[in-house]
């Protein structure tokens, strides 16, 4: 692999500059779990040795499902915990920028709000590296600290596998699925991070603990093996119904995407970019899943949607910064059919 420093494209548009108020309106769109800042290098294909330049950008996946869903004119909120520090007020300036209301977003004294970095290079090999997640303050959301009324009233309420890491987090995750009571849609992000498990087994140990209240399940196929111990996508979306899952989304990388729910199978197939950073896209794919099945779409139409949108960032730099709006989605779609 050429891994040759090239300078890196410019982001997309990102928030606007001015903080605006805290939306009036309920959020439809609730999601709980991992914020932090991602320092992403400026030029592609160096190491981290090697770069000589980063970009700052809003980080942490439910954190960019609900920026992703915002694009997408939800009201949206994220539950979520920071350090007490500058860092902190940067991910609050970005959160109200872009929308997303941060009432819930609380800090614990003592620690440091988490910093991600990254390498890029494409088309498939993004290396992170955590840090400021020893306790990470997103894992340290107390249950009688949660909105439970809010979480259930929620139109779509979106939780990940990260969150059952360790305690209090895991608890409070459990805590926030119960209080849904399965009401339609209840997501659970498969999101298996192996850096923040002692072993896969702990970490289906609790996916199993979580499936079950939730009414979708959306992840690649490491995190399906990890969650229900297959990773061919049919018998896994299969095993996810078992559980009661409503829909199963399974995403394949090259092979696109398996999607099952009560109506059948619907497979979509990737749509061809230029791969610049991959990291988020299968965030901005969520935010999409939340719109389109808020918008009541037949499944394919859904699918079709949320697969363009992960593709749309990952021909960008960034993350919550280079989620699409519903205009861009659709004229990525027209491309490609012109172009087909």
């Amino acid at each position: 692999m050429d891994r040759t420093p090239a300078p890196g494209p410019a982001p997309a548009p990102g928030p606007v500059a001015a903080p605006g108020p805290v939306p009036a309106r309920p959020p439809q769109v609730v999601t709980m779990g991992r914020v932090g800042v991602d320092i992403y290098p400026q030029q592609v294909g160096a190491g981290l040795d090697e770069v000589e330049s980063f970009g700052k950008f809003l980080g942490g996946s439910p954190t960019n499902v609900a920026v992703a869903a915002a694009r997408h004119g939800r009201t949206s909120a994220v539950i979520t915990r920071t350090g007490q520090d500058p860092l902190a007020r940067f991910v609050h300036r970005a959160l109200r920028g872009f929308g997303v209301d941060d009432r819930f977003v609380t800090a614990v004294p003592g620690t440091a709000t988490p910093v991600t970095l990254c390498e890029i290079f494409p088309p498939d090999d993004f290396p992170l590296y955590f840090y400021g997640r020893d306790p990470a303050p997103d894992l340290l959301i107390e249950t009688d600290q949660l909105d439970l009324a809010a979480i259930a009233g929620a139109d779509l309420f979106w939780a990940t596998v990260t969150g059952l890491c360790r305690d209090p987090g895991r608890t409070a995750t459990l805590a926030a699925l119960r209080a849904r009571d399965r009401r339609h849609p209840t997501v659970l992000d498969l999101d298996y991070r192996p850096a923040f498990w002692d072993s896969r087994e702990q970490a289906r140990r609790w996916a199993a603990e979580a499936l079950p209240l939730a009414t979708v399940a959306c992840g690649n196929l490491d995190e399906w093996e990890t969650a229900v111990g297959t990773r061919d996508p049919d018998e896994a979306a299969r095993r996810g119904r078992d559980l009661g899952l409503s829909l199963a989304v399974v995403k394949q990388g090259p092979e696109g995407v398996l999607a099952v729910d009560g109506t059948g199978s619907h497979r979509e197939p990737p749509l061809p970019v230029e791969v610049v950073n991959g990291l988020g896209a299968g965030d901005a794919f969520g935010g999409a899943l939340c719109h389109g099945l808020l918008s009541d779409w037949p499944l394919g139409r859904t699918v079709r949607f949320a697969n363009a949108a992960g593709a749309v960032v990952a021909s960008r730099l960034s993350c919550a910064e280079a989620m699409p709006t519903t205009a861009e989605v659709w004229h990525a779609l027209e491309e490609a059919a012109h172009a087909g």
